[in-house]
């Protein structure tokens, strides 16, 4: 075995590209690999190092089985190495002397050691594992990550039929395809144009006009698309679109301000932009700065005219010049399917936006799994799927390709309208929509509320829900299917399941458990809670008792890769070789997490921890209060004490101080928890998916700017 750090050792991995095993040096202290091991291990090339917990979460290993094997080859002695291989060889040339080879089979063996010789020049690793002759090591190794076809050359037998037809690489764009193949005339699209027509599009439709996109995309070469638009069927399209064309797509928050939008699609390096006509201007800074990205116009009306359809129609011509090749000149399965599909930013409440990156496979078992937690299969009728959710949210919390999958109808909704919502609800016989606490608290208090005839899935997330509200949406039929996650979770990622066994129980302590954040989703492994007062990179679980606070850290399928031209935040997010939320919670003994706090809104209180989470939830149960957002504020006796803001329901009146005498009141509120003050507001400051901004409650709290976004 030729030493690493020699120049031939250098010159011969830059050529295969290959090594085998893991080698020595392997420092058993450092736990640390050199990077041709990581490249074995289908890694990141050009890490210096990298350890064995993060080693053990990108292979799949757990982290005793990864030191295991890295001691194990490290043992290998090179001479017993060679001493192997040469026994090999003589064994070989002994077979081929006793056995009489005719010069048709000579003429095929030499022509495959022709091509073995050429694969290895151009240092390509499959092909070397396909066709290498003797079972390597490193090949033993390769085959826990690679598809491969048989190693075995034409014309010579095996007594092995070694091969990969039953596999096949994953993305969600094929689920568009499919569906306008089964089912071209159902309805796919339902929607309100910008000029007020109601507007409906098959799923032949739906595809044709995606496949026109990208065949546009593909034409003109643009290989990063942004995005800039409502909830619309343009957006749909795109999102299919974009992807068929073999491009990557960066969905933008258009609520957010001209320079933000800016520095996303200059940071995601977008080549083109697809923008809402009504949203045109938010793109004036950035195209100051980038005068030659083109820009493509949705005009959103029923009438065929635009950029954006001119675009499409363009696409359609083109693939009928080059013969009519459909779907299968796109491409609806890649290649590579770790390859990017999406970037999905954080909402930069802190700091700037950070660019998470989605894989095509990623994507497609996140979508699986929001299909099977979220019932988008109903036994009877079609899937009627209400878009409240932002499309651009952490790619819809891959909904677009999950609704599509069962060939369900996507109602689409320009703006949240909530007599509009329940006029939906109630004449187009919704089934299903997800949204954030903040929306169903309103949607429940509209004056067009009322008990719906049939159950509606709502799959509730993007903040903590509390019990009182689970409640109220019970009361009106619509079911709430609780999960949680992050956009560095393609969203959804765990589910909080009611059991049957708790239907006998009391009412109060039925919906408690129903707010809890539960377990991982199908497609996932379990989610974790670990202790936060042990050294950075130490993965230590808490006790399951539903007391011990820690932070739930995730690992599996449906973790996004990590953050787009940002090694120094990926590494931090994956410290210890799991996805830290910084989100506090308790692991109960059924192995239900259940949120507690954000670690920065924790308030501590005399040594007393207050969950700002558990407190706005005992205030929104109070009659008159329709939202509560808590924060701390400095005193000089305790440290920190608790500070309210509430929003009332219509028509009721209340000070703040009738709110705080209520809550010393009550049980479940303890004396410590008690706001020290409360002021009743008339809007809570939100992000785009509802959450409550507590940074800008904070400094509210401290006298800053009330002017909302």
């Amino acid at each position: 075995m030729i030493p690493h750090k020699t120049a031939r050792g250098t010159a011969a991995m830059e050529r295969l590209k290959v090594f085998e095993g893991v080698p020595p040096p392997y420092d058993k202290q450092k736990r640390v690999v050199v990077p041709q091991a990581l490249r074995v291990l289908r890694l990141k090339p050009g890490r210096k190092y990298c350890t064995v917990g993060r080693l053990s979460h990108e292979v799949g290993w757990k982290y005793q089985d990864v030191v295991a094997r890295l001691e194990e080859r490290r043992k290998v002695k090179g001479a017993a190495y060679y001493a192997r291989k040469k026994a090999a060889r003589r064994q070989l040339a002994d077979a081929q002397k006793s056995v009489k080879v005719d010069r048709k089979t000579k003429a095929q063996l030499a022509e495959y050691e022709r091509s073995r010789k050429e694969a290895s020049a151009h240092g390509s690793l499959r092909a070397l594992l396909i066709m290498s002759g003797p079972q390597t090591r490193l090949s033993k190794l390769a085959a826990h990550f690679l598809p491969y076809s048989s190693p075995t050359p034409p014309g010579v037998s095996s007594p092995e039929y070694i091969h990969r037809h039953n596999f096949h690489t994953l993305s969600p764009t094929f689920f568009l395809p499919r569906a306008a193949i089964i089912e071209p005339n159902a309805e796919a699209i339902y929607h309100i144009t910008a000029n007020n027509k109601v507007l409906r599009r098959s799923y032949q439709k739906f595809a044709d006009r995606a496949r026109g996109l990208a065949y546009y995309l593909k034409k003109h070469g643009h290989r990063r698309v942004g995005i800039l638009c409502p909830n619309t069927p343009g957006f749909l399209e795109s999102i299919f679109g974009i992807a068929a064309a073999g491009a990557r797509s960066t969905a933008v928050n258009y609520r957010l301000k001209g320079d933000d939008i800016s520095y996303i699609f200059s940071h995601s390096e977008v080549d083109a932009i697809i923008v809402d006509d009504e949203l045109v201007p938010l793109l004036d800074v950035y195209k100051r700065a980038n005068p030659s990205v083109p820009i493509i116009i949705d005009t959103d009306t029923d009438v065929p005219e635009g950029q954006f359809n001119e675009a499409i129609l363009e696409g359609l011509r083109l693939d009928q010049e080059e013969g009519c090749k459909g779907w299968d000149g796109l491409e609806s399965l890649v290649t590579d399917e770790e390859s990017e599909i999406a970037l999905a930013y954080t909402s930069g409440t802190t700091a700037r936006p950070k660019g998470v990156v989605y894989t095509h496979r990623g994507a497609y078992l996140a979508a699986l799994a929001n299909l099977v937690e979220s019932g988008l299969n109903p036994h009877t009728g079609r899937c009627k799927y209400l878009w409240t959710l932002p499309m651009f949210h952490a790619a819809g919390w891959t909904f677009p390709w999950a609704v599509t999958a069962v060939r369900g109808t996507h109602y689409c909704l320009r703006k949240i309208d909530y007599p509009e919502i329940w006029r939906l609800l109630k004449e187009e016989r919704i089934t299903h929509f997800n949204a954030a606490p903040t929306v169903n608290t309103l949607l429940c208090a509209a004056k067009e509320a009322e008990r719906l005839p049939e159950p509606v899935r709502v799959t509730v997330a993007a903040s903590p829900p509390t019990a009182f509200l689970f409640e109220q949406m019970m009361s009106l039929n619509l079911q709430p299917v609780h999960v949680y996650g992050l956009t560095e979770t393609y969203g959804p990622i765990t589910r909080g399941y009611q059991l049957p066994s708790w239907e006998t129980l009391p009412a109060k302590e039925k919906f408690q458990k129903m707010a809890r954040q539960g377990h991982g989703f199908l497609t996932s492994l379990p989610a974790r809670v670990i202790k936060t007062n042990v050294p950075e990179g130490t993965i230590a679980d808490v006790e399951r008792n539903g007391k011990e606070i820690g932070e739930i850290v995730l690992t599996g399928n449906i973790c996004a890769r990590g953050y787009y031209k940002d090694p120094g935040a990926t590494r931090k997010l994956f410290a210890g070789g799991v996805l830290h939320t910084g989100d506090l919670a308790v692991w109960h003994p059924d192995g239900a997490v259940q949120i507690l706090d954000r670690a920065k809104d924790i308030i501590i209180s005399g040594g007393e921890n207050i969950s700002s989470v558990a407190l706005e939830g005992m205030l929104a149960m109070h009659p008159s209060i329709l939202e509560a957002g808590v924060v701390a504020v400095a005193d000089s006796h305790w440290g920190e004490r608790p500070k309210a803001f509430v929003t009332v329901k219509t028509g009721a009146q209340l000070e703040g101080e009738d709110v705080i005498k209520w809550a010393k009141g009550q049980s479940v509120i303890s004396r410590f928890m008690v706001p020290r003050e409360v002021e009743i507001v008339d809007e809570l400051p939100k992000t785009s998916t509802g959450k409550i901004k507590k940074n800008v409650l904070r400094e509210w709290a401290k006298g800053g700017d009330r002017t909302l976004d």
